[in-house]
Formats: structure tokens, C-alpha cells, sequence
């Protein structure tokens, strides 16, 4: 497909333009959230109720967000951070090793994310049907705009970018980069955000901690840019999640002009700055034929 940036979907949804959409039956919250389904219990443990079952289950999947923001933890970092037992982070590793979500690296004794872990990722994304939908038009656009590009999509008050493709060069500036946010700090966040009053609220009652800067930090000022994101039609980030980072991002919204995803450019605030105009109209042209193909 060869991206025309001349006829970007019209504001609110309306069936002029590119039409909008999303498809039956998606949800249009909590889109990467998977469905959960309880671990089994260790073999040869005494069976416990069903309100320890579920406790466990929580606390495993809170040892699994300990490794969020760091790659390697011991047993005794684990046990700090949620406030348990260094027995029981002990047996709560043990087991997700054994189902190969969590792994011991040999050469330090601590724990890290396992492959299993990888691989089911690996499957909730690619089974993503706005994911499959949007993954060739990211390819123009990455083309096209000689950027890299994100799909970012809703998770309670952040942004987790459910795919991101680089440029060579984008691969060296994004390495490190994490693929989830807090919305505030990004044209992702503010491009769903400013066409989502759910995604607004939440993050209101939650707040705006500050990443840089250049980051909002306060209710007035995130109205003002959310305000600015539905005159332009595209959110705009300087800096604001990451120095020397900036982005341009277009809502994929429903016929209801409600927003539950966005396409977005991301590059060095140089190479951005000069080229907004252009920018802002390739991103939008994208995301109204995405949502397009969803609702046909």
C-alpha cells in the first residue's frame, strides 16, 4: 500500500473521510491483559483452600513484576520487595522455574525471567487481531517516514506498545527503552487519553510522576495537552518520557470516536521538530486505515 497523508480519518468518527472502527466482540479496555488461569499445585503438597490458592497465585504473579525493571533478582531481593518470607520467595521461584517462567542463572545464583515466560508472550501477540491488522500498514510507515514506529494500546492508566518496529538506527536509541508507560508521558498516551475519558481519568486519580523534565506533572497541564492532542488530531511528545526523544501519534478510535489504540513515530527530537506537519499527517492516515480494516 503506498500511504497517502492527504485524507486523514475525520475528528469524533464520523463516517466521512476513512471510516473508523474497532471489531465486534474486541474489548476495549484492558486490551493486552490475557485471560488467567490458576497454577497447579505442586506435586505432593497437601491440597490448601481456595482463598490461599488465589493469595499464592497473586503473590507468583507479583514475584513475576519484581522483574519489570530489573533483570536479575536473588531470593532475598524478592523477599524485601513483597514482604515475605525468604522461604516462601524461595518456594514461589522454585515453582516457577519448574514451569519455566522464571530461570536461575547459574553463574550469579540469582533469578530471572525464564523463556517459557518469552514464548507465551510471543503468543498473546501475535494473536492480537489489532496487532495482525496493523502490522503491514506499520511497515509503510516505517518506510515511508524512515522512523521507528509503535502500535500502543490501553492497560489501565499506561501505555504498552504491543509492537514496535525500528529503523537500524532507532534500534540503537530505543535499546533499553521500556515498552509500557504511564499514558501521560507520551503522544501515545495522550493521543488514546484525549479521546478516551476513561484512560484521562485514571490517570488523574493516579497522577503524574515525573521521567524528565519536560514531563506533565500537574491535572491543568495535562487538560491543556489533551486539549491541544484533539485540536491537532495528534498527540506530540519532546522528551517527555525519555531526553532527546520525541514522538507524533494518531488514535485509532471506534464509529463512536472513542479511542483504544494509537499508531506513533518515534525518533530523535531533531529529526522530528522540522517535519511535524508531515509527520502528523502520515500517522493519521495510518491509524484511520487500520481502524478501517477492523470495522469492515
Amino acid at each position: 500500500m503506498t500511504l497517502s497523508p492527504l485524507h486523514p480519518p475525520s475528528p469524533g468518527g464520523a463516517r466521512t473521510g476513512i471510516p473508523t472502527g474497532i471489531p465486534a466482540g474486541m474489548p476495549s479496555g484492558r486490551l493486552l491483559a490475557p485471560s488467567r488461569r490458576a497454577v497447579p499445585t505442586a506435586i505432593g503438597r497437601a491440597p490448601i483452600s481456595g482463598s490461599e490458592t488465589l493469595k499464592s497465585v497473586a503473590t507468583a504473579l507479583d514475584v513475576l513484576e519484581c522483574f519489570a525493571l530489573d533483570d536479575e533478582l536473588g531470593v532475598s531481593d524478592i523477599a524485601r520487595r513483597l514482604g515475605i518470607a525468604k522461604s516462601t520467595a524461595h518456594r514461589l521461584l522454585s515453582t516457577l522455574c519448574s514451569r519455566g517462567l522464571t530461570e536461575k542463572n547459574p553463574d550469579t545464583g540469582q533469578y530471572r525471567l525464564g523463556l517459557h515466560l518469552y514464548e507465551l508472550g510471543q503468543l498473546a501477540q501475535s494473536r492480537l487481531k489489532l496487532r495482525q491488522t496493523a502490522l503491514p500498514l506499520l511497515e509503510d510507515l516505517r518506510r515511508v517516514s524512515g522512523l521507528s514506529v509503535h502500535l500502543g494500546v490501553i492497560d489501565g492508566a499506561d501505555i504498552v506498545y504491543a509492537e514496535r518496529l525500528e529503523t537500524p538506527a532507532g534500534r540503537q536509541l530505543l535499546a533499553g527503552v521500556s515498552r509500557r508507560w504511564p499514558s501521560h508521558c507520551t503522544s501515545s498516551g495522550k493521543a488514546i487519553a484525549a479521546f478516551n475519558a476513561e484512560l484521562a481519568q485514571a490517570r488523574r486519580d493516579i497522577g503524574f510522576p515525573p521521567r524528565t523534565t519536560g514531563t506533565i506533572r500537574s491535572v491543568a497541564d495535562y487538560d491543556l495537552a489533551l486539549a491541544e492532542t484533539r485540536r491537532l488530531g495528534v498527540g506530540i511528545g519532546h522528551g517527555e518520557a525519555v531526553a532527546g526523544i520525541s514522538s507524533v501519534a494518531a488514535p485509532v478510535r471506534d464509529l463512536s470516536g472513542r479511542a483504544y489504540a494509537s499508531i506513533s513515530v518515534v525518533g530523535p527530537s531533531s529529526a522530528l521538530i522540522g517535519d511535524l506537519d508531515r509527520t502528523a499527517r502520515l500517522v493519521r492516515t495510518v491509524a484511520g486505515h487500520i481502524a478501517h480494516r477492523l470495522s469492515a
